[in-house]
């Protein structure tokens, strides 16, 4: 019957318009925040495991977090031996969200377990993306903004940077504003609590949620039956929640599990003391990336950009230069926002009645082709962004020089204590116990692991005298651009 239905409806019709209603007939619109979705998912795999293979690990988070979930995965306190030995990473930021991990890590020892996981948070943020841009816009205007999101230069230098907890704040963001915008005001309440799991600034983001939903709420009273005072209420107390919950990890929780000498000024993102010494200029450029792509004319009219605040505001008075930038995980959190919000104006602008201050024409046509021009904007970019990367053969490959080097690390055996820089320690933490350079805490350690391809160590037995006066270290392996020493 529902083929005959089709085929009545087809007659008359050209065939390519026949075939497009057949298609929207076999795919419902429901599924498409979650096709789309699971298309990122597979980008983000791509780009993160092809990194891993080829050893280009950028930082030290990634074995850290290794660390932590692994502690966790045998119900062991979350220690982090790179950061000292026998360090609780809780003491550092309070991040116990990351436990989630734990059941799968105890299946899957191997850091790509923890870029697995990134990569599926980050692309579970696209659906309530796309979805509420659907539901506010049209199908095809949804499907732009969430691929559009998806492609977003803050989420692919986040996939791009290894592995960090910030992941989990994204769809959490992303969910918690989505019902925002659907008038959820329960469920956008409900998204944003977990959020001072995920790192101790966060409490600040939870306000400002709750800040939005009271202000939306308000609205919502004079328009019909879905605001109210009890939302505003409840809107209030998670506000409330939030600067609660930040304070008692900032002031209690973080001092409690680092111990002595904890610094509450100097351990804000772990990035050091606050000192606003942010240049204007690199401060207006982040402020451009971050509102351009995403609609900034809209998007600045609506309240929802209340939420990217509290992070701008930690990382402009941060002295650590990265943190002011564009470059890695810092802008991944406000993603979502910004797209959400370019969304929540088109919407209001669409659906505005005439009346006194009719809608100017020209602004109108702007927010039914913003959806489009934000698609264009971030496929412009990605060529010079890190999902680029995908589109060459090496990133698909492992060069000899990379085969040599894995196989050098071989030559450490499991369950011995190593002292190692950024490149061994994805291929190490889930074997041995491993710790940062010049931070073992007095241990002279069974092996040292060095990545060399700058030649920046000319000598690696003086360097292993240097880090431990009167013990002797030989080489074993030198391949690749890796050194690994044995203690004799």
């Amino acid at each position: 019957m529902a083929v005959a239905a089709i085929a009545e409806e087809g007659k008359g019709a050209p065939a390519s318009a026949t075939a497009a209603r057949r298609w929207r007939w076999r795919l419902p619109a429901r599924l498409d925040p979650w096709l789309l979705s699971a298309a990122f998912l597979a980008l983000y795999c791509a780009l993160s495991l092809s990194r891993y293979r080829r050893l280009d690990t950028m930082s030290w988070d990634l074995g850290i977090f290794e660390q932590a979930v692994r502690g966790y995965a045998h119900l062991r306190a979350p220690v982090a031996d790179l950061k000292g030995p026998g360090f609780n990473v809780l003491g550092d930021h309070f991040s116990p969200i990351t436990a989630l991990i734990a059941p799968f890590y105890r299946f899957f020892p191997t850091p790509v377990t923890l870029l697995v996981a990134q990569a599926l948070l980050f692309a579970l943020s696209v659906v309530p993306v796309a979805r509420t841009a659907a539901q506010l816009l049209d199908r095809g205007r949804g499907l732009a903004v969430g691929a559009a999101y998806g492609l977003s230069w803050g989420v692919q230098r986040a996939v791009d940077f290894d592995f960090h907890e910030i992941a989990f704040a994204v769809p959490l963001v992303a969910f918690s504003l989505a019902a925002v915008l659907r008038r959820r005001w329960r469920t956008a309440l409900a998204w944003a609590v977990p959020l001072v799991l995920v790192k101790e600034d966060m409490g600040a983001a939870v306000v400002m949620i709750g800040a939005v939903v009271w202000l939306r709420a308000g609205h919502a009273t004079v328009r019909g039956p879905k605001g109210g005072g009890r939302v505003r209420a409840w809107a209030l107390g998670l506000a409330v929640f939030g600067a609660v919950a930040s304070a008692w990890e900032v002031g209690w929780l973080i001092p409690a599990f680092h111990g002595p000498g904890y610094d509450a000024l100097n351990h804000i993102n772990g990035d050091g003391a606050l000192s606003g010494h942010v240049p204007p200029v690199t401060a207006l450029r982040t402020l451009l990336w971050i509102l351009l792509p995403a609609g900034a004319l809209l998007a600045l009219r609506s309240p929802l950009l209340l939420v990217v605040l509290p992070t701008l505001g930690w990382r402009f008075a941060s002295h650590y230069p990265e943190n002011w930038g564009t470059a890695w995980h810092y802008n991944a959190v406000l993603m979502p926002v910004v797209f959400l919000a370019a969304v929540d104006r088109a919407a209001a602008i669409g659906a505005a009645a005439p009346g006194r201050r009719r809608t100017p024409q020209w602004l109108r046509s702007c927010a039914r082709a913003l959806p489009a021009v934000m698609l264009g904007a971030a496929l412009a970019l990605s060529t010079q962004l890190p999902l680029a990367d995908l589109t060459h053969r090496a990133a698909y490959q492992v060069d000899g020089p990379t085969r040599a080097a894995k196989k050098a690390l071989t030559r450490i055996p499991d369950g011995a204590t190593v002292e190692a820089n950024v490149g061994p320690l994805s291929r190490l933490v889930r074997r041995t116990t491993v710790y940062w350079v010049g931070q073992t805490g007095g241990l002279a350690p069974d092996y040292l692991a060095f990545e060399n391809r700058s030649h920046w160590l000319q000598d690696p037995v003086g360097y292993a005298v240097q880090l431990h006066p009167g013990t002797r270290y030989s080489t074993v392996a030198d391949a690749g651009g890796y050194v690994v020493l044995r203690r004799e």
